[in-house]
């Protein structure tokens, strides 16, 4: 007999343990909801009705992790509404432009030099280059440093990542998920999944009057209803269209965000997120076997030790750009470094495409050793940014120099 009920209570239970530990260790989460998700599985044991395989209930706590990908993706978009991207100008452009750049351009590389395949590379590409816009929020609260100058050009980055991240993932859903093969055949997917966007955003602005009146509902059930249907369904009409689903909620929520009802859709949206968010990051850890991880380890430290490079030297040129100290400029690149729920997502479109399965493993080490190191680098930048300072004179760039006195004295 299937005890399924039982099954999911035990599995958010031991979400919640994990979540109450990291919270004791004042550490980011994801870690812990992967870990424990690794932990258990089909490798596991059964006890009594305790079952730790999660064989009954995997399709179904698969199923509650996708719906946590929407709600994280269009949680997002209400969080950066397209008139706030449009507004944020020049940061945006220039740093977001050149952490790109640079992170992406590794990416490949790092990919080509490891045999992978076209497909492959880009996934990789994709896992490498686009940060985690939770821990990142998470620490410059955490540590205090949102007044900071450098939390300007931080956020913009992180911006500038999303909106990338939103065309990146249309075009490579199109690419993995079609099965496109010819020039045209690929062409024709790209300006699909592009098309798509642009018709829901340019419509969703055009529609935010008409939005504001039908939203207008006194009732909160009532209200969440509208707004999950709407999400839903044009996430679920996404995937028809080979565009990934959560790409369609991250649209519903650019769009809403536009709406006079923002606010009162992220106050009622937030408990999902975080319920069906943590089960995604659990439901990730489930499908790995921690004894097939090891021909992964070498792969994820060379891809580890070059994305801490790239965003070093990221950090350094967007913050040089912006007229920030070196100081600033470090913090910048080591904020930035850590790789979360947008990896994931890369890694679970390769799974859905039949990609490699090296990439399961592999994505999931990669986060978990960035995600663990990320937040401790940030909270020694100072410690850092002297050691190089001292060691190798910071390339002859001192503190002070061709940045604002303001700027100077602000970095901290």
């Amino acid at each position: 007999m299937n005890y399924i009920v039982f099954e999911i209570g035990v599995a958010i239970a031991l979400i919640a343990l994990s979540g109450l530990l990291s919270a004791k260790l004042r550490f980011s989460v994801i870690p812990f909801y992967i870990l424990v998700g690794m932990a258990v599985g089909p490798h596991s044991f059964s006890w009594w009705h305790i079952d730790l395989r999660f064989i009954s209930s995997a399709p179904l706590i698969e199923f509650l992790g996708r719906i946590g990908v929407l709600f994280l993706l269009f949680y997002l978009g209400l969080e950066f509404s397209v008139g706030r991207l449009v507004k944020s100008g020049r940061s945006i452009v220039v740093g977001g432009t050149i952490y790109i750049l640079i992170n992406f351009t590794l990416g490949l590389l790092f990919g080509y030099v490891a045999g992978l395949p076209l497909l492959e590379m880009l996934v990789v590409a994709g896992i490498t280059t686009i940060s985690s816009s939770a821990i990142v929020a998470k620490v410059l609260v955490d540590l205090k440093r949102t007044a900071n100058p450098e939390t300007e050009m931080i956020l913009g980055i992180i911006m500038f990542e999303d909106v990338f991240l939103a065309i990146y993932i249309s075009v490579v859903s199109g690419l993995v998920l079609s099965g496109s093969t010819s020039i045209g055949g690929i062409a024709l997917s790209a300006l699909i999944a592009l098309g798509f966007m642009l018709f829901v955003l340019i419509a969703g602005r055009k529609a935010v009057p008409l939005l504001n009146r039908l939203l207008n509902i006194r009732s909160n059930e009532l209200f969440m209803l509208v707004i999950f249907a709407v999400l839903f369904i044009i996430a679920g009409f996404s995937e028809t269209i080979h565009v990934a689903e959560a790409i369609g909620a991250l649209l519903v929520g650019l769009v809403l965000a536009e709406t006079e009802h923002m606010k009162r859709i992220e106050h009622l949206i937030l408990p999902f997120r975080d319920f069906f968010g943590a089960i995604f990051f659990f439901s990730f850890g489930l499908t790995i076997d921690p004894l097939s991880l090891g021909g992964a380890v070498w792969l994820s430290l060379a891809a580890v030790a070059l994305t801490l490079a790239g965003n070093f030297a990221a950090g350094m040129w967007a913050g040089r750009s912006a007229g920030l100290s070196p100081k600033a400029s470090v913090n910048i690149g080591l904020t930035i470094v850590a790789r979360g729920e947008f990896s994931i997502i890369m890694a679970n479109l390769a799974k859905a495409g039949g990609l490699l399965p090296v990439i399961q493993p592999f994505a999931a080490l990669y986060v978990l050793i960035l995600a663990v190191i990320g937040p401790l680098l940030t909270k020694e930048t100072k410690l850092i940014y002297g050691g190089l300072e001292r060691v190798l004179g910071l390339f002859g760039w001192r503190r002070g120099k061709n940045l604002p006195e303001k700027a100077a004295s602000q970095d901290h």
